[in-house]
């Protein structure tokens, strides 16, 4: 019997092995991805009380282009680099949401570094 790889599963667990290990704080917090096929989602993520502080995402009005590719992956790290700034956000922890570090993860992330952030 040939067992079917279920990729969402997979993927959820390599999340909450990289989730038991960064945690966001008020001082520094999580900057969290998450990719479906047609777009890309970032939000920075105070665990301690349980809030998003900011989001940006190729769903918003402001966003132009196509959120399923790198050019746009790189627009949305640059937008939550940019609400990040007006909230004082200067330092985060990546979290890749159990993604490979390559492709549209990693231009969010060069997008993100390029607007200001550090991580």
């Amino acid at each position: 019997m040939v067992k079917k790889l279920d990729r969402a599963k997979a993927r959820e667990k390599r999340h909450q092995r990289i989730r038991n290990k960064i945690s966001g704080t008020a001082q520094c917090p999580r900057l969290n991805v998450f990719r479906s096929s047609r777009h890309i989602y970032a939000q920075i993520i105070d665990d301690q009380n349980g809030v998003t502080l900011c989001a940006a995402s190729s769903m918003d009005k402001a966003f132009e282009g196509n959120g399923g590719n790198k050019e746009g992956a790189r627009k949305v790290g640059e937008m939550i680099a940019a609400a990040a700034k007006a909230k004082g956000i200067e330092n985060v922890v990546f979290d890749r949401g159990g993604y490979l570090y390559h492709g549209r993860v990693q231009e969010l992330a060069d997008g993100a570094r390029e607007g200001g952030l550090k991580f």
